[in-house]
């Protein structure tokens, strides 16, 4: 897998397949990354668990948090991971302990590690490095254009609503 350049339809056959998703280095903190992707995601319609060992036993935006994957209360589809490139290592090893393994784990930005995609790939768990799902969904499902991004998708497609506010979905190719 060539993970310098992903095609929309790698990127959109993940999003629009899972349906849960493992959040590690989730954040309480609103003004974080990971606070507003977790919003987003929940708002998309996916069942998030956040992961957090400093937060556990409380909630973030309704949903209560783990301390590591180990401790989720059913399996999930992806692990998104907003944690440095030098922990990932300890991520890939907690995911390939989990049982059933995710179908997913998607490294959010700036987070790259080529070494533990090949372990994940080689246990058949598709990888996405440095990209984020928020920006991508957005991208694919047609609202990033709204405030002048170039998406570089381009489609006289009618949008496909989702429930949830202003929630369009992604159109398979």
């Amino acid at each position: 897998m060539n993970h310098d350049d992903y095609d929309n339809a790698y990127i959109s056959g993940i999003l629009t397949s899972v349906k849960s998703i493992a959040i590690v280095g989730a954040s309480a903190n609103e003004v974080r990354p990971s606070f507003f992707v977790t919003k987003y995601l929940l708002d998309k319609g996916y069942t998030v668990h956040p992961v957090n060992p400093g937060q556990a036993g409380k909630e973030i935006l309704g949903r209560p948090v783990f301390a590591t994957l180990a401790d989720l209360p059913e399996p999930v589809d992806m692990v998104d991971v907003f944690r440095p490139s030098a922990a990932v290592p300890g991520i890939t090893d907690e995911v390939l302990a989990m049982d059933p393994l995710p179908k997913v784990v998607w490294m959010q930005l700036t987070v790259r590690d080529d070494a533990s995609a090949a372990r994940l790939e080689e246990k058949g768990i598709k990888v996405v490095m440095n990209r984020c799902p928020k920006i991508e969904y957005a991208r694919l499902a047609g609202e990033i254009g709204w405030n002048g991004v170039n998406s570089r998708v381009i489609s006289s497609k009618k949008p496909l609503m989702r429930k949830g506010f202003q929630s369009f979905g992604i159109r398979q190719r």
